[in-house]
């Protein structure tokens, strides 16, 4: 087998490991590719440099994926995602003096009662004329519909009740030490680096807003899927054993002593390594708590990309841009995850297929054993904070009923 080079674009965060993990363990070489990963530090470049040829894929919030294709902001361009890089892994912290104000203790907070302090406070913040301004990482990011979805469900009404600004994930700890920011929703390390450094509490991990929520993904150009499909396929095989490798306890250590790189995430190594075992430090000096799959991969074909996580992120796109339902965006959404690629690329492997490639989200409290065409496929909670569930077969209605 011939080796193929292919550029991936990513963002140091803990969620690029598969990626990186690929390529520093070998799992890349053994399907003949040879990755080159660029680094960047803005989700914006990232983007840009996978649409204009700098880079052949790119590790990506699954919204910006979905956004380029339908053209919001640019040009549209057709994308494909074939693999999910993981599930969950972001929390929302607070400046330490919006935690003290809200009361924070020394446990992760329930959902509605950070909310009902939250919402005080900012109304309190609002009648001074001065609004509290939450940083997420890019307008079309997970980041910026779970902080939305939860603030909205708590009675804050975003862009009215509070402002909600852009800041790269690097930057988020110094923007909340500045005072430009009294609140983030990023990606680990970031948020723990804002806690260890004082600047920083915890209020929530996202996984207690949509437990299994979608986060990053593996994006390219539906023409670079189509053109090199078969290095496409090689490298899902690759990644997939990554992830098989990243989630095993005996692994964690050595994960954490990669990833902490200067070329990578250019990070402590501990603070890497709390993320990785689902521990989460929520004060400085605090004991770090367990909560387990705060990040999410492999387990439960948690990599396939089911289209109905795409539709969901194409109704918060909706609920959010003022724009009006389009079926023939619904299509373009969903139709940009692309089930097809997984399972063309790991038939005949270990890995579990989902037989169907969209479901109902949000309706599981409990494990379920679920349909499959290779393996025992096992799904497990998924719950929304508020106990709706999506029907990706009924995105106007889910509009219509939602706050």
């Amino acid at each position: 087998m011939s080796t193929e080079t292919l550029r991936i674009g990513f963002l140091p965060l803990v969620d690029a490991a598969l990626p990186i993990l690929a390529h520093e363990l070998g799992f890349a070489e053994r399907e003949g590719l040879s990755l080159d990963l660029v680094r960047d530090v803005t989700w914006a470049t990232v983007r840009d440099r996978l649409l204009y040829g700098h880079t052949d894929m790119a590790h990506m919030v699954a919204p910006l994926a979905i956004a380029t294709a339908l053209g919001r902001d640019r040009p549209a361009t057709p994308m494909a995602v074939p693999f999910v890089l993981g599930l969950n892994g972001n929390a929302i912290t607070f400046s330490t003096a919006l935690g003290d104000a809200c009361g924070l203790g020394d446990t992760l907070g329930d959902p509605y009662r950070v909310g009902a302090a939250l919402r005080e406070v900012a109304a309190a913040r609002q009648a001074r004329g001065a609004l509290l301004r939450f940083g997420v990482v890019h307008r079309y990011s997970s980041h910026n519909y779970m902080l939305r979805y939860w603030l909205a469900g708590v009675g804050i009404r975003p862009d009215h009740d509070v402002e909600i600004v852009v800041t790269s994930p690097p930057f988020a700890a110094d923007a909340l030490a500045a005072g430009e920011v009294d609140g983030i929703c990023v990606g680990e390390p970031w948020n723990s680096i804002a806690v260890d450094r004082g600047v920083g509490r915890i209020a929530l991990a996202t996984a207690q807003i949509w437990r299994r929520g979608v986060e990053k993904v593996l994006a390219m150009r539906a023409d670079t899927a189509d053109r090199r499909s078969d290095a496409t396929r090689r490298l899902l095989r690759a990644l997939h054993a990554a992830a098989a490798h990243f989630v095993r306890p005996d692994t964690a250590g050595a994960s954490a002593a990669i990833l902490a790189q200067p070329r990578y995430l250019d990070a402590p190594e501990d603070t890497i390594l709390r993320a990785i075992t689902d521990r989460i430090r929520l004060v400085s000096g605090g004991i770090p708590i367990h909560y387990p799959d705060f990040m999410f991969q492999h387990r439960e074909a948690a990599n396939f990309p089911w289209r109905s996580q795409a539709a969901w992120l194409y109704a918060q796109m909706t609920r959010w841009d003022g724009r009006g339902y389009d079926a023939g965006d619904a299509a373009i959404a969903a139709a940009t995850f692309r089930p097809d690629l997984y399972r063309a690329a790991l038939a005949g492997s270990g890995a579990v297929l989902p037989g169907a490639s969209s479901k109902l989200e949000g309706a599981l409290e409990a494990p379920i054993g679920a349909g499959s065409t290779q393996g025992r496929l096992m799904l497990g909670n998924d719950r929304f904070f508020d106990g709706r569930a999506f029907d990706p077969d009924d995105i106007p209605g889910y509009l219509a009923a939602m706050p």
